[in-house]
Formats: structure tokens, C-alpha cells, sequence
């Protein structure tokens, strides 16, 4: 029998950035954007310290619409997906390494929508700077919930 494994990932914080939307050449629907995590605990001399984490969000298909059309910069939001390590050889030759989450679930938790309208039902901050990545290529025959099997060089 083969040992069992789980790879889930989730994550309540604050976008960090808009979605950004494109499209495969096959027509499937990416959205990328970012969310802060935050800690904060007293250290031993009673001092306030805080940690932010900055993690990468991909959202495929029609929750990648549904992200690009209701999220927005500072908005907090439940996500819920698996972890995935891609990479990608950069002009310069060297193998990039990016460590994203993969979301299958999105809730939106503000009341309010990017437009302003109330949001009542669920829907499957200074951020450092990235450099360039290549695009996303296809994803045609992967189901939304299939996590991806392949490496995808942006």
C-alpha cells in the first residue's frame, strides 16, 4: 500500500494586488494575485512583534473569473487549494523556482464586493516585488479540481 499524503493549503489575509486575468490559448481563464498573512506574539521581554507572510494565488477557469470580477487590493478573503512549486528557465539562464497556491475555493469575507455590492454568498498591503515571469501556457484537458501534473513555464 502506498503511504498517504496531503497537500492543502488554507489561507484567510488581505490581497495584496488586483487579479490579474489572461487567458490560454485554449481559452481557460488564469487570475493571479496576492495575499498577506500576518502573526504577531510578545517576545520574551514583552515586545510587540509582528510577521507578514506573502503568498501567491492562482485561480483557473471560472473561479478565476469570478476572483477578477469581485476581489480587489485589501480585500479579506478565505482561500482554499494545494501548494505548487513550478519553474522555468530565466533569461539569464538560471532555473526559477516560484512556490504558488493553487485555490479551488474563494469566500469572500469583506460585505461589500469590488463594486460595492453587498456579496452574501460564497464563490468557488504592500507586497514585495517580483520580477517578470514567463506566461502561463494551457492547461486544456485538466479538470478544475486536478491539481497540476505538469510543470507550467510562465
Amino acid at each position: 500500500m502506498a503511504a498517504r499524503s496531503l497537500n492543502k493549503v488554507q489561507l484567510i489575509g488581505n490581497l495584496t494586488r488586483d487579479p490579474e486575468l489572461k487567458y490560454t490559448a485554449s481559452g481557460a481563464a488564469v487570475a493571479t494575485f496576492g495575499i498577506a498573512t500576518n502573526k504577531s506574539w510578545r517576545d520574551d521581554s514583552g515586545e510587540l512583534k509582528e510577521l507578514a507572510e506573502f503568498h501567491n494565488i492562482v485561480a483557473w477557469n471560472k473561479l478565476a473569473e469570478i476572483c477578477q470580477q469581485l476581489l480587489a487590493t485589501g480585500m479579506k478573503v478565505y482561500v482554499e487549494g494545494s501548494l505548487n512549486t513550478r519553474s522555468w528557465e530565466g533569461d539569464d539562464g538560471n532555473k526559477r523556482y516560484r512556490t504558488e497556491v493553487r485555490i479551488t475555493d474563494m469566500i469572500l469575507l469583506d460585505s461589500k464586493g469590488k463594486q460595492g455590492v453587498g456579496i452574501d454568498e460564497d464563490v468557488a498591503t504592500d507586497a514585495p516585488k517580483e520580477e517578470e515571469e514567463p506566461e502561463i501556457e494551457d492547461e486544456e484537458a485538466q479538470d478544475d479540481n486536478d491539481p497540476l501534473e505538469e510543470d507550467l513555464p510562465f
